[in-house]
């Protein structure tokens, strides 16, 4: 028997409800002030839930109940970013600070005031909410800052995070913020993983993006997630707009978010200064955690001027607190083997404590730095570690040698399958530099390193280094083509697989078999071609088999290509000129593998056109320019040749315009460019 006798008495008592968890939510999350004990509160949303159960009628999926989990997901789903997630670059000195500032303000009318604001930048997830009409319609993830996952059902069981906006409510609006886990929550975890026999996790990073990764919301739920909004990307509404990124967070607290209260306006580089010197002093006792602080130009106006270079905007940096570091002991130096066949030193220590996390190796790059470094084995050395990074390596405690130290040799052939090792320079600028490479094709190592690679940037999540691995050894698959042509009856008659996880695998790896032309690229493992440069290609040319087609005739014009210079294209062309590769992509087109080529525009007046830009422009930044260009069909270069329509000139312009002159190029102004456009 129902303990209300009808709905509307029940939906009278789940109102109530409602706005109590919600006042609770509130005092706890926004005014630091909780009013009650967490018993009572989970009480409360116990009894919510108890009702819902009795009248699904009265059931609400932005109601405060389902902050506790809904089902778990089968997948998530893509989202492309409406305004693209950028990345911050990075100061490490004062002096790199002011070498900031005088880059921006070249960029900005003289004598134009700035004005700083300053926040704490979190070692957590970034990740994304969308509001419409006040409701909470989307939560995601950053990705690569084009597309992200929809991972809305796990963010909803964050408490800190609004389901429904409060005070003025914009008409929509998109917030960025930072889901963390505090320090203490991180050590009650590890407790229960420890208890439990499972991986501990490094940090709070880890076990943040850990949570919300889970396709099960219940357990990102238990995980006590909080969220710290810092920023507004996309807003509309009719009474009130914010002119400073400081206006932003009052926007933000007013609608009801949690931001830090660790932050100032600064008149002058010396108050920022002055701001990051005070927060380090209380950093260790931050409840979270926290590399530094983010300084931004706080007016939006100049924001929109200075504009974005890269992954970056021009208009923040991100000042980064020295490393943290420890001393240990090598007791070993072992090399491994990576996907381009390329041998790398790693140094192994007795575990120990840097940077908040245990670790047990370093990394040291090649035998340039062993020997720059003297390091031996047995050698007391100087370990430091920034964030997620791994741990290097930075210095030899030379007096503290015992006379037993070892001297380190790499190997003669490769570690793995004993095979060949061949020396190549590391770049053409570093003559005596160079990299030691196993050149076994067949080489075991080298082709489990490629194909966890190869999976990881085609997003097939079921297959994890250990299941890759079963398969190679049971026969399955020998190269990352064979894992498109997986049935469900091979993996379901394997040890510990069953009907229904072999159906999973199978139907991932069938879901992500179309995939776009630049991360088909990224996943191929060319040397020197990470997803930057595979962008790149995949924009010049179009289509895959343009680039096949360039690499057996036309060299030059990979070199063409801004940022990118003699080495990428000399590896692009060794690696479509090689037949045993062009068999590798011929069998997965085989196996069902779609590469979307890159749609060019048509019909912009631009057309045909290419244009070369050189120093500085004053209205807008050059990547603002750059996009103009290519909206109306235009061509970017970085080089000034015969085949320039174009040269754009700004202050400063270099030795692109003595080109352009010499070979008669038609020279526009900015002005003359902006009438063009």
């Amino acid at each position: 028997m129902a303990k209300y006798p009808d709905i509307k008495t029940a939906g009278l008592r789940v109102n109530k409800l409602r706005k109590e968890i919600a006042r609770l939510r509130e005092l706890y999350h926004t005014a630091d002030s909780p009013d009650v004990t967490d018993v009572v509160y989970d009480s409360l949303n116990r009894e919510l839930r108890d009702i819902i159960r009795e009248y699904p009628n009265l059931d609400d999926p932005n109601a405060p109940e389902y902050r506790v989990g809904g089902k778990p997901l089968p997948k998530f789903e893509k989202v492309k970013h409406t305004v693209r997630m950028l990345s911050l670059n990075d100061v490490f000195s004062i002096d790199e600070l002011y070498d900031w500032e005088k880059r921006i303000k070249k960029l900005l009318p003289a004598n134009t005031k700035i004005e700083y604001f300053c926040e704490i930048k979190f070692d957590g997830l970034a990740g994304t909410l969308i509001y419409e009409k006040g409701k909470l319609m989307l939560g995601a993830t950053r990705g690569d800052g084009f597309v992200g996952e929809d991972v809305t059902q796990n963010l909803k069981t964050i408490h800190s995070i609004p389901l429904q906006l409060k005070g003025n409510i914009p008409e929509f609006i998109e917030v960025r913020g930072e889901v963390v886990m505090s320090k203490k929550t991180l050590i009650n975890l590890n407790k229960i993983q420890e208890l439990e026999g499972k991986i501990l996790f490094a940090n709070t990073r880890n076990a943040t993006a850990g949570s919300i990764r889970q396709l099960d919301p219940k357990l990102a739920s238990s995980r006590n997630l909080e969220f710290f909004a810092y920023d507004v990307k996309q807003y509309k509404n009719k009474n009130y707009i914010p002119d400073t990124h400081s206006k932003e967070h009052e926007v933000l607290r007013d609608i009801g978010f949690v931001v830090d209260k660790n932050e100032k306006i600064c008149k002058n580089l010396e108050e920022v200064i002055n701001f990051i010197k005070s927060f380090e002093k209380i950093r260790s006792n931050f409840l979270y955690g926290t590399d530094g602080i983010v300084i931004s130009i706080n007016e939006l106006k100049l924001q929109e001027v200075l504009g974005v270079v890269g992954k970056a905007p021009r208009y923040m940096a991100a000042y980064k607190y020295p490393a943290e570091r420890a001393t240990t002991i090598v007791k070993d130096v072992k090399v491994n083997v990576g996907r381009t066949g390329v041998l790398t030193p790693l140094a192994l220590f007795e575990p120990t404590l840097v940077a908040g996390s245990t670790v047990s190796k370093a990394t040291l790059h090649n035998m340039d730095q062993i020997e720059r470094l003297d390091l031996r084995i047995g050698d007391t050395v100087v370990i430091e570690k920034a964030g997620d990074v791994i741990p290097k390596v930075v210095e030899v405690l030379t007096r503290m040698r015992t006379g037993k130290e070892k001297k380190f040799k790499m190997p003669d052939s490769c570690p793995a399958c004993l095979g060949d090792i061949d020396k190549k320079l590391i770049s053409e600028k570093k003559e005596n530099s160079v990299a030691y490479y196993c050149i076994n094709k067949k080489c075991v190592a080298k082709n489990e390193r490629y194909i966890e690679h190869f999976v990881s940037v085609f997003d097939i999540y079921e297959l994890g280094p250990k299941v890759l691995r079963r398969f190679k050894d049971e026969g399955l698959i020998t190269d990352a083509a064979d894992i498109f042509s997986l049935d469900k009856s091979d993996i379901a008659t394997l040890e510990r697989f069953g009907e229904k996880s072999a159906e999973n695998i199978v139907e991932e790896i069938k879901n992500k078999k179309r995939i776009s032309l630049s991360r088909f690229l990224w996943a191929l493992g060319i040397l020197h071609v990470g997803e930057e440069t595979a962008r790149d290609l995949a924009q010049h040319f179009g289509t895959l088999e343009k680039i096949i087609e360039n690499s057996k005739e036309n060299i030059n014009e990979i070199d063409s290509i801004p940022n990118i210079g003699p080495a990428v294209t000399k590896s692009v062309l060794q690696f479509f000129q090689d037949k045993n590769n062009l068999h590798f992509i011929e069998k997965l087109k085989e196996n069902g593998v779609v590469i979307d080529k890159v749609e060019k525009i048509k019909g912009g007046k631009f057309e045909g056109l290419t244009f070369v830009l050189t120093g500085t422009l004053s209205t807008m930044s050059r990547e603002i320019a750059k996009e103009k260009i290519i909206k109306l069909g235009g061509k970017i270069s970085g080089s000034v040749s015969k085949n320039t329509s174009y040269v754009v000139t700004g202050e400063d312009a270099g030795s692109k315009l003595k080109s352009a002159e010499k070979l008669k190029i038609k020279i526009l102004t900015e002005e003359e460019f902006k009438k063009m456009i």
